[in-house]
């Protein structure tokens, strides 16, 4: 398994040009979903937003983009792919249009 990572740093794959990390988002989604706190759906996603409770916000490719407006301050991270992906990248069997990262757990989602 040449070139793969067996340790659990949530999803790392080294930096980019500027020297930050690139993460696999999908990956760190799920290990925040399984060791963090997240809350799934543009409603729960708002709520979390206007509570300040919040760390991080992933929406889906074809989230609406008033819901994006619609977080004010929050850090938002756009996924590539559609809300079904990002369901499945979560580990949870429905789609999810948006997802609220409150505590990232043993994941690596907020350096992203």
């Amino acid at each position: 398994m040449a070139g793969r990572r067996a340790s659990g740093s949530g999803g790392a794959r080294g930096t980019d040009r500027r020297g930050r990390p690139v993460i696999d988002v999908s990956r760190a989604l799920r290990v925040a979903t399984d060791t963090g706190e997240v809350r799934f759906g543009l409603r729960e996603v708002r709520r979390a937003a206007k509570a300040k409770s919040a760390k991080i916000v992933v929406l889906a490719s074809n989230c609406p983009p008033e819901a994006a407006r619609a977080l004010g301050d929050i850090r938002t991270l756009r996924f590539p792919g559609t809300n079904v992906d990002l369901g499945a990248a979560c580990g949870v069997p429905f789609s999810v249009a948006a997802v609220a990262v409150l505590s990232p757990g043993e994941s690596n989602i907020l350096s992203a």
